[in-house]
């Protein structure tokens, strides 16, 4: 497998899962900041210009962050990183869709990238600020509704966890925000684990 990412992307929550699957796999460096998501040779690989995209080593390539995660634990269920029970598994992508369609536009591209959401220079720190007050309302969902005990599952830890750790990260590594009492905990346990600092080393990121 090969995977065409961006250090500190969302891409870095596929870098996790396959970390922690423990399958042979290569990254491919696609520098967001240079614009390489809009050269041919990217485009070549995916033609939404964007990361992450997983070359599944079959000749196939799999976009968009919650498919390729889906994808990456139903193909690999002895890792356990899916719930096996329908509910559970309907729980897993709902929160999966909640972190890459919600969160992540709505309150980090919107502060990283407010030039997006307005074309007024002089409004693009409204923007920012409408980004921080949306992540702090995401993130009181998430902390209202956790369902689980360390990790965002009664089942334990899953795909979801390492897609809510690259908006936790930002939040507290790039946006100064500070995160409710469960999201933190979460936080400060996925930096524990193995997988996740062997991702975040690679990509030349702080634990």
């Amino acid at each position: 497998m090969k995977l065409y990412y961006s250090p500190g992307a969302c891409s870095m929550g596929i870098h996790i899962i396959l970390e922690e699957l423990g399958k042979p796999y290569e990254l491919s460096l696609v520098a967001l900041k240079d614009g390489a998501q809009h050269k041919p040779e990217f485009m070549a690989v995916n033609p939404k210009s964007k990361v992450p995209a997983l070359d599944r080593g079959d000749g196939k390539v799999l976009t968009e962050f919650p498919v390729i995660a889906w994808w990456l634990a139903k193909s690999n269920p002895t890792a356990a990183l899916i719930p096996t029970d329908l509910e559970g598994e309907a729980r897993c992508l709902e929160l999966l869709d909640y972190v890459c369609g919600t969160i992540h536009p709505q309150a980090f591209t919107r502060q990283f990238r407010p030039a997006l959401y307005t074309l007024r220079e002089e409004d693009f720190p409204k923007s920012v600020e409408q980004g921080k007050a949306n992540a702090d309302k995401y993130f009181a969902t998430l902390e209202k509704g956790w369902a689980g005990g360390t990790y965002l599952l009664p089942s334990g830890y899953s795909v979801a966890d390492a897609a809510l750790f690259f908006v936790e990260y930002w939040a507290v590594k790039r946006s100064g925000l500070t995160l409710p009492p469960r999201l933190a905990a979460h936080l400060a346990a996925m930096l524990a684990r193995p997988a996740v600092q062997r991702a975040l080393t690679q990509e030349g990121l702080a634990l």
